[in-house]
């Protein structure tokens, strides 16, 4: 048995436990660890993302970074082919349609999409993470595909790549694989940890 494909099943299983009520409570209590952090703070462009399957809600973060005048941009699936992702400025209210996944996405047309290295931050959903900074995703590769770049740290800007979770995705170890792509830290209902690579 796959572990990976095992503890995916298991956390997602987790996630789905969560009632309403218990959900809402925590993406309130991950907006307000981050508007008091530097985070949101010392960014101007920040990508988020619609959550869906249980994954910790950012619509209250997103509401914090436009009350805070900042720009909001949201993932959109590259359907050129490669499996990457672009981002899209986002205003509430603004007209979305379902991707290949249903998940939200702004609809924009191609030239007002923006490259990752263009963000100051990027918050990525995540199934399961340790304090080393290794993201287990939903296994697509889409964010280690487009981060990518980051890997080789040649790039004279570099975007800060924040897992967001619930406490209880924290894990003591991950295999981080060499396409991995670390994070800089994780943002859940509690802490907000920053990582050491």
């Amino acid at each position: 048995m796959d572990d990976r494909a095992a503890l995916r099943r298991a956390m997602r299983a987790r996630r789905r436990q969560l009632d309403e009520r218990g959900r809402h409570g925590a993406a309130l209590c991950l907006a307000r660890l981050l508007a008091t952090s530097g985070l949101l703070r010392n960014a101007r462009r920040i990508a988020c993302y619609f959550s869906c399957n249980g994954e910790m809600d950012l619509t209250p973060v997103m509401a914090r970074i436009h009350a805070m005048g900042k720009q909001c941009y949201l993932p959109v699936l590259d359907e050129t082919g490669g499996a990457r992702l672009w981002f899209a400025l986002y205003q509430p209210g603004d007209a979305l349609w379902l991707n290949r996944h249903g998940i939200p996405e702004p609809s924009r047309p191609r030239q007002y999409l923006v490259k990752p290295w263009q963000l100051d931050l990027i918050l990525a959903p995540l199934v399961a993470f340790d304090p080393r900074g290794n993201r287990l995703g939903m296994g697509g590769g889409y964010y280690d595909r487009t981060l990518a770049f980051l890997l080789r740290r040649r790039c004279w800007h570099r975007p800060r790549f924040y897992g967001v979770a619930y406490e209880f995705q924290k894990v003591a170890a991950l295999e981080r694989r060499p396409w991995d792509v670390p994070l800089d830290g994780v943002v859940t209902e509690q802490r907000i940890y920053r990582m050491e690579s």
